[in-house]
């Protein structure tokens, strides 16, 4: 499989890994990962490094988001060296976490407003993309920290109107609005029977060398008072359209269109074809995602570069 790993500055002093937090709203977005000629959320965080620091700076990633899909728990590491760590205070009395996050947001604000501006386009237009890229924290990480195989777990939610009462122009960019009542009870009896250890080829795409085994820890659908139906689905990892085509799977079930054991039964086929359903993409929130004490850092990363290399 193929492993993101960062640059690594050729310079004096080695290596000082950063654990920076981050919140996204991905409409704009094509995806996360980097892509030539496209909108990418890591390639216009690392654009704004490369403009802070002068060099290029590569990005790992705890999970990967598909196009349109947000994010409020993402985390990421990056090294530097210890010299260009402590110069983000630019000589201050002042923590160069806290310097590299209010730098970062103008530098964000700035770069994905700039296209709009050049264009002429409104002003109304132009604004909404300001704070789309939020810098939660950044700070040195603990040693062993890696953001995509120190983790524990992932955790996202989906949110659903089910009702015309429910549906809320103001939350239209957040929550799918969907054609048919749905009974969380039957959703929720077939969440069951695709939870733990299995391999979820038939509600996966794929990656060439990489395993589709992974431990669904949670997956469940509650309706709050207001109506919408809030999806909570948490694992290990998850492979590429997982989440979208599990939820996709127990929105028919809700719907009566499909039987509650149909989930499992698909997961146990094996087989990903036509009837693999995705979900829309701009209901998705990666919420969360959990690491270890840091003294269990280094053998989580261990364990699941193992796991699934």
């Amino acid at each position: 499989m193929t492993i993101e790993r960062p640059a690594v500055p050729e310079m004096d002093g080695g290596p000082f890994r950063v654990r920076m937090d981050l919140a996204y709203d991905g409409a704009p977005f094509s995806g996360w990962a980097a892509q030539p000629g496209l909108l990418t959320v890591q390639g216009m965080v690392e654009d704004a490094l490369a403009v802070l620091l002068r060099r290029p700076v590569r990005l790992t990633v705890a999970g990967r988001t598909d196009a349109g899909v947000h994010a409020r728990g993402q985390v990421v590491h990056f090294d530097l060296t210890r010299a260009e760590w402590d110069a983000l205070a630019r000589g201050r009395d002042l923590d160069p976490g806290v310097s590299l996050r209010r730098r970062l947001h103008g530098v964000l604000n700035k770069e994905l407003t700039a296209p709009g501006r050049r264009e002429g386009r409104q002003r109304r237009v132009v604004d909404a993309l300001g704070g789309a890229i939020e810098i939660r924290s950044a700070a040195p990480a603990p040693d062993g920290f890696d953001a995509r195989f120190s983790a524990l777990w992932r955790r996202y939610s989906y949110r659903i109107a089910d009702l015309p009462e429910t549906r809320d122009p103001l939350s239209r960019h957040t929550t799918l609005w969907y054609k048919a009542p749905l009974d969380t009870d039957r959703m929720n009896e077939a969440a069951e029977g695709v939870l733990g250890i299995r391999d979820f080829l038939s509600y996966c795409k794929p990656r060439t060398g990489s395993t589709t085994i992974r431990e669904l820890q949670e997956f469940s659908f509650a309706r709050g008072s207001d109506g919408i139906i809030t999806t909570h689905i948490q694992a290990d990892a998850f492979c590429h359209n997982m989440v979208r085509s599990l939820v996709g799977g127990s929105l028919l079930v809700g719907a009566g269109e499909r039987r509650p054991q149909w989930l499992a039964e698909r997961l146990a086929a094996m087989i990903r074809d036509s009837k693999s359903i995705l979900a829309p993409p701009h209901p998705l929130v990666l919420e969360e995602v959990r690491y270890p004490a840091d003294a269990g850092l280094q053998d989580r990363a261990d364990l699941t570069r193992a796991h699934r290399g």
